[in-house]
């Protein structure tokens, strides 16, 4: 059961202490908006990270039955969970990109999980592999063409092509992705850019004359997705987009690119009480009430994923009104100076939402913690129930 509120999202369930609502009808409209963009390229859902705090299994579901074909994870763990809870090959394919030594190799394998490959160590493991199991790998050769993260280095890239295909051609596995990852597309005009795609390209020209014939070519993440048509490829990678957040706020916001935010995170006030002038809040006094007031507590802290970096900072909507967090954000609970309003014990507090009814959104939240909207979602914990509304997949 739900109870109304004030701003126009959706309401607390009654009785929860704080929830983390996630509307997948908002989430399918942003798959479209990003396919519309891109009109050619096939689309990978990345849903990495439990889909950026949304949910993996469920966000996975709903693109997939939204017509996604590529499913991104960043660990192997992830990508074998979406197998696990019924995403079977024929419905998806899925690419994990973050590989360790002695990872399960042998099981991804078996699950026709398409593997990453940035250095010789990995196609080692790999190919000891696919003689144990008998099963050919499905492979993405990864380039660093800048970021200096995972990859290859382009001096080191063609001795990786060479012994991918060598293996190619004892039948132990195919080369089907050639790929990388940008430094800087959420700077739109930062040199970077340029740089990387021209070392792409010539990473790319390489592969391709040695005889690799990759089913796709991906550079794309969420910001070159929505400026960077040339970055496009054969498949590009939205991230944050898909959520419904903006990878890149000083261009536009959401609604800018067409994109509706999925999450909204709210709880209910604990307690409401007065309090006198020069009042210490929470630990360390680093708030003091201003004159008399009245404080609110708010039953959810950075064991919940509200980062201590909000305290004085956080904003939140109650009853339609903006408040700011008062004093440290604690393991389990805020406060809020409440500057002589009096709601209700049990009245939601709206930490963020859409932006469409005035409320606070995770880039605010971003914005007053000094990171960015990424790790404002991602963050939530599991302490936090997730609500799904306007699902079409169980």
């Amino acid at each position: 059961m739900t109870t109304a509120n004030t701003t126009g999202t959706a309401a607390l369930t009654t009785g929860a202490r704080a929830e983390a609502t996630i509307d997948l009808g908002a989430l399918r409209d942003n798959l479209a908006a990003l396919r519309e963009r891109v009109a050619g390229p096939e689309l990978m859902a990345v849903v990495k990270a439990d889909a950026y705090g949304h949910g993996a299994v469920r966000c996975a579901r709903e693109a997939v039955a939204a017509g996604a074909r590529w499913l991104g994870t960043a660990t192997p763990e992830e990508a074998l969970a979406l197998r696990a809870a019924g995403i079977g090959p024929d419905r998806a394919r899925i690419l994990c990109w973050l590989w360790t030594p002695g990872g399960p190799w042998q099981e991804a394998l078996r699950q026709r999980i398409d593997i990453s490959v940035s250095g010789r160590w990995a196609l080692t493991e790999l190919l000891a592999a696919v003689r144990e199991t008998g099963v050919s790998a499905r492979v993405h050769l990864k380039v660093d063409t800048g970021l200096g993260r995972n990859g290859c280095q382009p001096h080191d890239w063609p001795d990786l092509v060479d012994e991918a295909l060598r293996a190619q051609a004892e039948g132990l596995l195919e080369v089907v992705g050639l790929w990388s990852h940008f430094a800087a597309a959420d700077e739109p005009g930062h040199p970077s850019i340029q740089a990387q795609l021209d070392s792409f390209a010539a990473a790319l020209a390489f592969a391709e004359g040695a005889g690799v014939r990759p089913e796709v070519r991906h550079l794309a993440n969420s910001p070159a997705t929505l400026t960077l048509p040339q970055s496009h490829y054969d498949l590009v990678r939205p991230g944050l987009a898909m959520y419904g957040l903006s990878p890149v706020p000083d261009l536009g916001g959401p609604a800018d690119y067409g994109l509706r935010p999925v999450m909204s995170l709210a709880a209910r006030l604990a307690l409401v009480k007065t309090a006198p002038g020069g009042h210490g809040v929470s630990y360390g006094h680093h708030y003091t009430t201003p004159g008399p007031t009245t404080l609110g507590l708010v039953p959810i802290g950075y064991a919940d994923g509200v980062p201590r970096h909000a305290s004085n900072t956080g904003p939140v909507q109650i009853g339609g009104k903006w408040y700011r967090v008062a004093g440290r954000v604690a393991m389990d609970q805020f406060v809020v100076d409440l500057g002589g309003d009096t709601p209700e014990v049990g009245t939601e507090v709206l930490l963020f939402g859409s932006g469409e009814h005035g409320e606070p959104t995770a880039e605010d939240w971003g914005r007053a913690c000094g990171t960015i909207s990424y790790e404002i979602i991602t963050r939530i914990g599991s302490r936090v129930p997730r609500r799904y509304l306007h699902g079409i997949t169980a």
